[in-house]
């Protein structure tokens, strides 16, 4: 016991025990800074400097960027970025698409082809194809107004009428001869117009400019898409006074009769006119008389 007793007292004098820490200029000896520390200090400021040292390194790599340095660390912020990056990914190939799909179909407006889609038969009646029992075929206070309206319609109804033609109405695009007419044997897909030089072209309705660009073949070109699915091309002008992503009336002037490109010969307009895509005989809508 007295053995253990006078170790434990070593310890704490040597732990107790005072010392001096000096910083002496080299030069002159002078003492400059001197500091007096035993063991005990010493431990104890080493150990809490240490466990400030890492509980600051661990704040920072907690809440600072540095964390997305340690290998295997998965950063929240960069997994909504590549979320969002992928949304915003699949929707510019979409755009892309249609862009493309869009560029065709002026192509094709230009070139005057045609696509010929092979449509299976069979696939366009599926959806007719109605279970009789299912259906509930007693005639309704509407239905019977309508049969009423349609009979008084058709009592003096003398000739046959075209509700289709009859769903838009169109101004001439410009007053002149037909000098050749649509023709769909030749691929002649529009109705050429002659007139005297700089004379005024309109549009037929109101729409918005797809297209109005110099091409070699057909010169001044201006394309504009109307409501309904149809498109007018205007082709040969000497000169266009609207750009693409113009909005136009009906009967405003968008260019003028020319004599533009080499597939002409002469001041003409070439007019077409395009219905979901597939081209049709434009005097059957619009008197050019």
């Amino acid at each position: 016991m007295a053995k253990d007793k006078k170790k434990r007292k070593e310890i704490k004098r040597k732990l107790l025990h005072k010392y001096r820490l000096v910083i002496l200029n080299e030069s002159t000896f002078e003492e400059k800074i001197s500091f007096k520390l035993n063991r005990l200090n010493v431990f104890v400021t080493g150990t809490l400097f240490i466990i400030v040292l890492i509980g600051v390194t661990t704040l920072i790599i907690a809440f600072t960027p540095l964390r997305e340095y340690i290998p295997g660390y998965s950063s929240t912020r960069l997994k909504r970025q590549a979320t969002e990056l992928t949304y915003k990914t699949d929707s510019l190939v979409t755009v892309l698409n249609y862009t493309n799909r869009y560029l065709d179909n002026v192509r094709k407006v230009l070139r005057g082809d045609i696509e010929n889609n092979q449509v299976n038969r069979d696939s366009l009646f599926d959806q007719y194809k109605l279970d009789p029992a299912s259906v509930d075929l007693t005639p309704i206070r509407q239905d019977l107004l309508l049969r009423e309206e349609v009979e008084l319609e058709d009592k003096y109804n003398l000739f046959e009428r075209d509700v289709e033609n009859l769903a838009t109405l169109f101004f001439s695009p410009v007053n002149g001869t037909v000098s050749q007419g649509f023709d769909q044997k030749t691929k002649h897909y529009a109705v050429d117009l002659v007139a005297p030089r700089e004379t005024p072209v309109k549009s037929i309705a109101g729409g918005t400019v797809l297209f109005a660009e110099w091409t070699t073949e057909t010169g001044y070109v201006i394309i504009i898409e109307h409501q309904e699915g149809i498109t007018s091309v205007y082709k040969h002008n000497g000169s266009l006074s609207k750009s693409q992503g113009d909005m136009v009336k009906a009967g405003e002037v968008i260019a003028s009769i020319g004599n533009t490109g080499e597939l002409t010969t002469g001041p003409h307009l070439h007019f077409e006119l395009w219905r979901k895509g597939k081209p049709v005989d434009p005097q059957n809508y619009i008197d050019f008389n």
